[in-house]
Protein backbone atom coordinates (compact mmCIF):
# COMPACT_ATOMS: atom_id res chain seq x y z
CA UNK A 1 0.00 0.00 0.00
CA UNK A 2 3.29 2.39 0.28
CA UNK A 3 3.74 2.43 -3.09
CA UNK A 4 -0.03 2.92 -4.46
CA UNK A 5 -0.16 5.39 -1.71
CA UNK A 6 2.73 7.38 -3.07
CA UNK A 7 2.28 6.88 -6.86
CA UNK A 8 -1.18 5.67 -7.42
CA UNK A 9 -3.25 7.13 -5.47
CA UNK A 10 -2.32 11.18 -5.71
CA UNK A 11 -3.00 10.45 -9.52
CA UNK A 12 -6.36 8.82 -8.83
CA UNK A 13 -7.80 11.58 -6.40
CA UNK A 14 -6.60 14.49 -8.87
CA UNK A 15 -8.79 12.62 -11.48
CA UNK A 16 -11.31 12.62 -9.29
CA UNK A 17 -11.49 15.83 -8.18
CA UNK A 18 -10.53 17.50 -11.84
CA UNK A 19 -14.03 16.24 -12.91
CA UNK A 20 -16.34 18.90 -14.10
CA UNK A 21 -19.31 18.48 -11.45
CA UNK A 22 -16.91 18.89 -8.62
CA UNK A 23 -15.47 22.29 -10.30
CA UNK A 24 -19.06 23.54 -10.54
CA UNK A 25 -19.35 23.09 -6.89
CA UNK A 26 -15.68 25.08 -6.45
CA UNK A 27 -16.60 28.05 -8.34
CA UNK A 28 -20.21 28.66 -6.25
CA UNK A 29 -17.67 28.63 -2.66
CA UNK A 30 -14.24 30.12 -3.74
CA UNK A 31 -15.38 33.84 -4.62
CA UNK A 32 -16.32 34.57 -1.39
CA UNK A 33 -13.07 33.71 0.45
CA UNK A 34 -11.04 37.08 1.29
CA UNK A 35 -8.39 38.34 3.21
CA UNK A 36 -5.71 36.00 4.63
CA UNK A 37 -7.11 32.65 3.67
CA UNK A 38 -6.15 29.06 4.66
CA UNK A 39 -7.24 26.41 2.34
CA UNK A 40 -7.07 23.08 4.21
CA UNK A 41 -6.30 20.09 2.21
CA UNK A 42 -5.31 21.92 -1.30
CA UNK A 43 -4.25 18.72 -2.92
CA UNK A 44 -2.90 19.85 -6.49
CA UNK A 45 -4.42 23.18 -5.95
CA UNK A 46 -7.87 22.89 -7.94
CA UNK A 47 -9.33 25.94 -5.78
CA UNK A 48 -6.87 28.49 -7.15
CA UNK A 49 -8.47 29.59 -10.38
CA UNK A 50 -11.44 30.31 -8.62
CA UNK A 51 -10.34 32.81 -6.09
CA UNK A 52 -11.26 36.49 -6.86
CA UNK A 53 -8.14 38.03 -7.70
CA UNK A 54 -9.38 41.25 -5.85
CA UNK A 55 -10.21 40.29 -2.22
CA UNK A 56 -7.84 37.93 -1.48
CA UNK A 57 -4.06 39.38 0.26
CA UNK A 58 -2.84 35.76 0.49
CA UNK A 59 -3.62 32.35 0.81
CA UNK A 60 -1.46 29.81 3.24
CA UNK A 61 -1.96 26.28 1.35
CA UNK A 62 -1.68 23.53 3.41
CA UNK A 63 -1.65 19.25 2.42
CA UNK A 64 -0.06 16.20 4.09
CA UNK A 65 0.63 14.99 0.70
CA UNK A 66 3.32 16.24 -1.25
CA UNK A 67 2.30 13.95 -3.57
CA UNK A 68 -0.59 15.10 -4.71
CA UNK A 69 0.44 18.95 -4.35
CA UNK A 70 2.77 18.24 -7.16
CA UNK A 71 0.45 17.24 -9.55
CA UNK A 72 -0.41 20.98 -9.44
CA UNK A 73 -0.36 22.36 -13.13
CA UNK A 74 -1.05 26.34 -12.41
CA UNK A 75 1.44 28.32 -12.66
CA UNK A 76 1.80 30.48 -9.06
CA UNK A 77 3.98 33.16 -10.16
CA UNK A 78 1.20 34.19 -12.37
CA UNK A 79 -1.43 34.84 -9.34
CA UNK A 80 -1.26 38.08 -7.93
CA UNK A 81 -1.26 37.42 -4.29
CA UNK A 82 1.58 34.90 -3.16
CA UNK A 83 0.58 31.55 -2.30
CA UNK A 84 2.87 29.45 0.66
CA UNK A 85 2.40 25.91 0.73
CA UNK A 86 2.96 24.14 3.60
CA UNK A 87 3.12 19.83 3.98
CA UNK A 88 0.97 19.90 7.21
CA UNK A 89 -2.48 18.08 8.49
CA UNK A 90 -5.88 19.98 9.47
CA UNK A 91 -5.32 18.54 13.37
CA UNK A 92 -2.23 20.52 13.46
CA UNK A 93 -2.29 23.97 11.34
CA UNK A 94 1.32 25.61 11.66
CA UNK A 95 -0.09 29.28 12.13
CA UNK A 96 -0.68 31.51 14.80
CA UNK A 97 -3.74 32.07 16.22
CA UNK A 98 -6.14 34.48 14.79
CA UNK A 99 -4.39 34.55 11.67
CA UNK A 100 -6.81 34.26 9.12
CA UNK A 101 -10.30 35.71 7.80
CA UNK A 102 -11.16 32.34 5.72
CA UNK A 103 -10.52 28.80 6.19
CA UNK A 104 -11.55 27.05 2.86
CA UNK A 105 -12.30 23.18 2.97
CA UNK A 106 -13.40 21.66 -0.17
CA UNK A 107 -13.51 17.87 -0.62
CA UNK A 108 -11.28 17.49 2.54
CA UNK A 109 -13.62 16.56 5.80
CA UNK A 110 -13.82 13.08 4.52
CA UNK A 111 -10.47 12.17 4.90
CA UNK A 112 -9.30 13.87 7.89
CA UNK A 113 -8.80 11.65 10.65
CA UNK A 114 -9.35 13.31 13.65
CA UNK A 115 -12.18 15.89 13.03
CA UNK A 116 -12.73 17.02 16.81
CA UNK A 117 -8.54 17.98 16.67
CA UNK A 118 -8.90 19.80 13.15
CA UNK A 119 -11.63 21.98 14.01
CA UNK A 120 -10.00 22.93 17.71
CA UNK A 121 -6.91 23.95 15.51
CA UNK A 122 -9.15 25.90 12.77
CA UNK A 123 -11.23 28.00 15.66
CA UNK A 124 -7.65 28.67 16.93
CA UNK A 125 -6.47 29.99 13.42
CA UNK A 126 -9.41 31.80 12.43
CA UNK A 127 -10.25 35.19 13.38
CA UNK A 128 -13.60 35.34 15.49
CA UNK A 129 -15.65 37.24 12.93
CA UNK A 130 -13.93 35.30 10.31
CA UNK A 131 -15.72 32.41 7.81
CA UNK A 132 -15.23 28.78 7.02
CA UNK A 133 -16.00 28.07 3.74
CA UNK A 134 -17.03 24.08 3.20
CA UNK A 135 -18.20 22.02 0.45
CA UNK A 136 -17.78 18.51 0.54
CA UNK A 137 -19.38 15.30 0.30
CA UNK A 138 -21.28 12.93 2.74
CA UNK A 139 -23.89 11.17 4.31
CA UNK A 140 -26.81 11.01 1.95
CA UNK A 141 -30.47 12.02 2.61
CA UNK A 142 -32.52 8.55 1.41
CA UNK A 143 -32.03 5.02 3.17
CA UNK A 144 -31.28 3.17 0.60
CA UNK A 145 -27.66 5.42 -1.02
CA UNK A 146 -26.82 5.16 2.84
CA UNK A 147 -27.01 1.58 3.21
CA UNK A 148 -24.77 1.94 0.08
CA UNK A 149 -22.14 3.78 1.48
CA UNK A 150 -21.82 2.13 4.59
CA UNK A 151 -21.55 -1.61 2.71
CA UNK A 152 -19.07 0.09 0.55
CA UNK A 153 -17.27 2.62 2.72
CA UNK A 154 -14.92 0.00 4.44
CA UNK A 155 -12.68 -0.94 0.85
CA UNK A 156 -13.47 2.55 -0.19
CA UNK A 157 -11.69 4.30 2.45
CA UNK A 158 -8.68 1.96 1.97
CA UNK A 159 -8.40 2.40 -1.84
CA UNK A 160 -9.65 6.01 -1.34
CA UNK A 161 -6.92 7.07 1.43
CA UNK A 162 -8.89 7.32 4.18
CA UNK A 163 -11.74 8.86 2.33
CA UNK A 164 -15.37 8.39 3.91
CA UNK A 165 -18.22 8.67 1.76
CA UNK A 166 -20.81 9.13 4.79
CA UNK A 167 -19.43 11.45 7.31
CA UNK A 168 -22.91 13.67 8.63
CA UNK A 169 -21.38 17.16 7.73
CA UNK A 170 -23.47 19.91 8.69
CA UNK A 171 -23.19 17.82 12.22
CA UNK A 172 -19.29 17.52 12.24
CA UNK A 173 -19.49 21.05 11.55
CA UNK A 174 -22.31 22.50 14.05
CA UNK A 175 -20.85 19.74 17.04
CA UNK A 176 -17.35 21.51 16.78
CA UNK A 177 -18.40 25.14 17.61
CA UNK A 178 -19.57 26.59 14.13
CA UNK A 179 -22.84 27.71 13.19
CA UNK A 180 -23.52 26.92 9.86
CA UNK A 181 -25.81 30.57 8.42
CA UNK A 182 -25.74 29.31 4.45
CA UNK A 183 -25.94 26.01 2.94
CA UNK A 184 -27.15 24.26 -0.18
CA UNK A 185 -26.90 20.73 -1.01
CA UNK A 186 -27.74 18.31 -3.52
CA UNK A 187 -26.95 15.21 -5.82
CA UNK A 188 -24.01 16.33 -7.89
CA UNK A 189 -23.75 14.48 -11.17
CA UNK A 190 -21.72 11.32 -10.44
CA UNK A 191 -21.53 7.85 -8.84
CA UNK A 192 -24.30 8.13 -5.95
CA UNK A 193 -22.86 7.03 -3.58
CA UNK A 194 -20.12 9.76 -3.32
CA UNK A 195 -21.93 12.55 -4.84
CA UNK A 196 -24.19 13.88 -2.27
CA UNK A 197 -22.71 17.29 -1.51
CA UNK A 198 -23.27 19.99 1.04
CA UNK A 199 -21.65 23.76 0.59
CA UNK A 200 -21.77 26.49 2.48
CA UNK A 201 -20.68 29.18 5.14
CA UNK A 202 -19.97 28.91 8.77
CA UNK A 203 -18.24 30.96 11.24
CA UNK A 204 -17.69 30.57 15.23
CA UNK A 205 -20.20 30.18 17.97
Amino acid sequence: MRLYNKYVLPKLIDWACRQNSSKKQREKVIPYAYGNVLEIGIGSGLNLPFYHLENVKHLTAIDPSIEIWNQNKCNLKNLPFQVDFMQASAEDIPAKNNSFDTVVMTYTLCSIPDTIAAFKEIKRVLKTNGQLLFCEHGKAPDKSTQKWQKIINPAWKVLGGGCTLHKDIPSIIQNNGFKITKMDVMYIPGWKPASFNYWGVAQIK
